[in-house]
């Protein structure tokens, strides 16, 4: 087992490296603190030591900085091993499918997160944007698109509605009885007006995405460029980079979340293995509230067991839903608190103690309290700090080598990607 290195503890004058066992990293870590005090700093020191440890990792950027900086750092005998997503290279696109499903389960299990992603992105305080019908035509729109051999994507569920025969072609594959009522007798009796109503408000939701090129020509495969169940066995590194300011705010959650979900259903497949057969595989995210649904409460319980270690920051408590602050804070093994406004400081105060919101308040950059799980058990508060970047000796270019191998291993060439997407959306 490869342990991993956090930061350094200095006591009565003696300096102790804080070592995280990988055993206890599967009972997750949990990293709060203000922007620009030093979280994606651990964050990418623990991920490029997991690189050189053979470990599989998956690295979900909002930034960036994060995935770039790691890019010039893969060791060569990893270079084969790396994945690098990175949705504005328009060149040569991902395929990122939602609704690509091997079974019953997964199908029911992606078309739930399909519905909670759209309540995500158009309806986040349930204020009736996205309502029971909405949820009603996405789910059975998405069952009878993934229905058949070639299956179809999120962007191809408009069609169902304005196409008489792709809609005929899909509900002659469908095997689903409530489904097939859906068709077959709620949208056959309902009127033009209210159904040509209804379809105006729904088809809405997917305009963002269908008249953007660049999301597009990623969602509108029915193949994705790659399996997480095959990452997660193979040790593979996945390097994501949503940079916001290259991609949009709205593209960059769309593609987290999906991604996200894609993780859940993969780690869920992993009760058909028996234990000694799940290879641990780490996870970090920044800015994870950007990208979870309220289903991901339940995998922070449920994925220590199938070999998942999850590595989670963001800024304030706000910005967490209450299902997902009462899992991390029941579930979460490690938390680590850099430097938080007074808000969050009084609430952190009641778990760090005796540390107290006055020393949450003041802790200066790269600094931060911990309490560590150690043989399973969560430590007593104490501090750290973090360890410097590493720097690059001499030019490497290794991002320029991953990123000619990626293309070449997982994108698909713009012409033809544009091509077979514009016949699968008509």
């Amino acid at each position: 087992m490869s342990n991993v290195t956090l930061g350094v503890n200095e006591f009565r004058g003696r300096t102790r490296l804080i070592e995280y066992a990988e055993n206890d990293r599967l009972r997750h870590m949990y990293m709060v603190g203000k922007t620009g005090v030093g979280k994606s700093t651990v964050f990418q020191n623990m991920c490029l030591q997991d690189i050189r440890n053979g470990q599989g990792v998956c690295f979900i950027d909002p930034h960036g900085d994060s995935v770039d900086w790691l890019l010039e750092r893969i060791p060569e005998h990893r270079l084969q091993h790396v994945i690098h997503f990175d949705p504005s290279d328009t060149a040569f696109p991902f395929g990122l499918n939602l609704l690509e499903a091997r079974n019953e389960f997964e199908k029911d299990f992606l078309v739930n997160e399909c519905i909670q992603i759209f309540y995500k992105l158009f309806d986040p305080g349930k204020v009736g944007m996205i309502g029971p019908q909405f949820e009603h035509w996405l789910r059975n729109a998405a069952l009878t698109v993934m229905a058949g051999p070639e299956g179809g994507s999120i962007l191809e569920i408009p069609r169902l509605f304005i196409d008489p025969e792709f809609e005929k072609k899909k509900r002659s594959y469908l095997t689903d009885p409530l489904v097939i009522d859906f068709w077959g007798k709620q949208m056959a009796s309902t009127s033009g007006f209210h159904k040509s109503e209804m379809l105006n408000y729904f088809m809405s939701k997917f305009g963002p995405f269908m008249n953007n090129a660049l999301m597009r020509n990623i969602l509108g495969h029915r193949v994705n460029s790659f399996e997480f169940d095959k990452l997660m066995d193979n040790r593979n590194i996945l390097l994501v980079n949503l940079s916001k300011g290259k991609i949009g705010e709205i593209n960059a959650h769309m593609l987290g979340l999906i991604l996200v979900s894609r993780l859940q259903a993969a780690v869920l497949k992993r009760a058909n293995q028996g234990g000694a057969y799940r290879t641990p595989f780490y996870l970090y995210v920044d800015e994870f509230q950007n990208f979870t649904t309220d289903t991901f409460a339940s995998l922070l319980s449920e994925s220590r067991k199938y070999g998942l270690g999850m590595h989670l920051a963001h800024q304030y408590l706000g910005q967490l839903p209450d299902p997902i602050r009462d899992s991390i804070f029941g579930n979460v093994g490690t938390f680590v608190a850099f430097e938080v406004g007074i808000e969050d400081a009084q609430l952190l105060a009641k778990e760090f103690a005796p540390i107290t919101d006055l020393d949450l308040i003041s802790l200066p950059r790269f600094n931060f309290y911990i309490k560590l799980m150690i043989d399973g058990k969560t430590s007593s508060s104490f501090s750290g700090t973090s360890l410097p970047p590493e720097q690059v000796a001499g030019t490497r270019n290794m991002k320029e080598k991953v990123i000619a191998l990626t293309r070449l291993a997982y994108g698909w060439p713009r012409l033809l990607t544009e091509e077979t997407i514009r016949r699968q959306l008509g």
